[in-house]
């Protein structure tokens, strides 16, 4: 199947996929709200409604970013942009886009910047880490 009809059916994805996010952010949004205008009754109630709190935000910032990103794609598709890595400007490999529709960048430029403008990896390398203050007093 050439590029172009490919892209077309991923655009057609990220429209659902959009809408559905939309659709899920509103229900979450006001059942939030409806939770919070909600008395609770004994303190390991009120425990158990933070914690279910903390994780309906956390869902609906995931959701929020990946609506964004999505929005994003669909919009490069106005401009001509989309399937087109932002970093070199190469095309994206539809293998990576059918995989992540709302990729920005190609596998090797997505790796270059996750280690790091020198490619070097400039991560810290949390496996090695060691308390500072025991190594201090040595």
């Amino acid at each position: 199947m050439p590029r172009q009809e490919t892209l077309k059916k991923l655009r057609i994805t990220l429209v659902r996929r959009r809408d559905a996010l939309r659709r899920a952010l509103a229900g979450d949004l006001s059942l939030l709200r409806e939770l919070h205008q909600q008395k609770t009754g004994d303190p390991l109630d009120a425990a158990a409604d933070t914690v279910q709190d903390e994780l309906n935000s956390q869902l609906v910032e995931v959701e929020a970013r990946e609506l964004a990103a999505i929005e994003e794609a669909i919009d490069k598709f106005e401009t001509g942009n989309y399937g087109d890595c932002e970093d070199c400007g190469k095309p994206i490999p539809l293998n990576r886009l059918k995989a992540l529709p709302y990729a920005s960048e190609c596998i090797e430029c997505k790796r270059k910047s996750e280690l790091g403008d020198s490619g070097e990896g400039t991560k810290t390398p949390w496996n090695r880490m060691y308390d500072m203050t025991e190594a201090d007093s040595l």
